[in-house]
């Protein structure tokens, strides 16, 4: 299978970079799957219904979620509804919603999409090393009748996320960090065959802090006063996410690669195997 995971959408300028370009890669990438993370995707704080029904018709598959995925009060109910729709596995177990689900493809595979947060410079949830554990599957994805299986750790530390990501790893296809909207230099397959990058990135505005307006950014830092709130950067997005292809064997990595399209950052795309 071939496999996108896309970072937080920050903003508008992030949907739009989503919308134009996840069509695009899916034909040009052969995409069987997407998978984005946005909890960032209204106005920087949350994602609401209507935003979710764009981000399905421009091909994405699920959505996943983090500590902002409450800040809309309005996805409360459609979290319960709406299967595609994912927030940390590891909330308590009242919350609504789900923290992992499987999917079906159009061609019949089957697909385990587990979102997670982490506690380490976080808000204190129940812990993710158990929670995840309880929902991996015991061995490679296809000895237990997944075709893949994608891990979401929404996090501040990189150790704990690559802690996480040890504990996935020939258990899971791609384990792939958000939060911190920074894509990292460590895509690699671990040596059990989990494809891993620490974060993703953002689709966001890269001229900006963190996908938001810069001065207000810079004046929460200069001055010990109130905070102000942070509005999106409006310029031209970068679409960042993570693209892994999956052994048709155990449903583990194949092969990995770090994703960015449009905006500032210099492009990158996997190399397709022209056979």
């Amino acid at each position: 299978m071939k496999i996108l995971f896309c970072g937080d959408i920050v903003g508008r300028a992030g949907r739009e970079a989503v919308i134009e370009h996840v069509p695009l890669l899916r034909r040009s990438l052969g995409l069987d799957f997407v998978i984005v993370n946005g909890e960032n995707a209204a106005h920087g704080f949350g994602i609401t219904g209507k935003i979710c029904d764009e981000l399905f018709e421009s091909g994405v598959d699920v959505i996943t979620g983090g500590n902002h995925t409450w800040d809309k009060s309005e996805i409360i109910p459609l979290m319960d509804r709406d299967t595609r729709l994912l927030r940390p596995a590891n909330f308590p177990p009242a919350t609504p919603g789900r923290g992992a689900f499987v999917y079906t493809d159009r061609a019949g595979r089957r697909i385990k999409v587990i979102n997670l947060m982490t506690r380490l410079f976080m808000e204190l949830l129940d812990d993710p090393f158990p929670a995840i554990q309880s929902e991996l599957p015991p061995g490679a994805p296809k000895k237990s009748g997944f075709d893949a299986v994608i891990v979401d750790i929404h996090g501040e530390a990189t150790s704990e996320k690559m802690a996480l990501g040890h504990v996935c790893d020939g258990r899971a296809s791609l384990v792939v960090g958000t939060h911190t909207h920074i894509p990292t230099a460590d895509t690699h397959i671990l040596v059990g065959g989990t494809g891993y990058q620490t974060d993703a990135g953002m689709c966001g505005d890269y001229d900006s802090v963190i996908g938001m307006e810069k001065q207000g950014s810079i004046n929460n830092f200069l001055r010990k006063l109130p905070r102000e709130r942070l509005t999106p950067a409006v310029g031209e997005a970068t679409l960042c996410g993570v693209y892994v292809e999956t052994d048709s064997q155990t449903g583990l990595a194949k092969s990995v690669c770090p994703v960015r399209c449009g905006g500032r950052l210099s492009p990158q795309l996997p190399v397709m195997d022209a056979t």
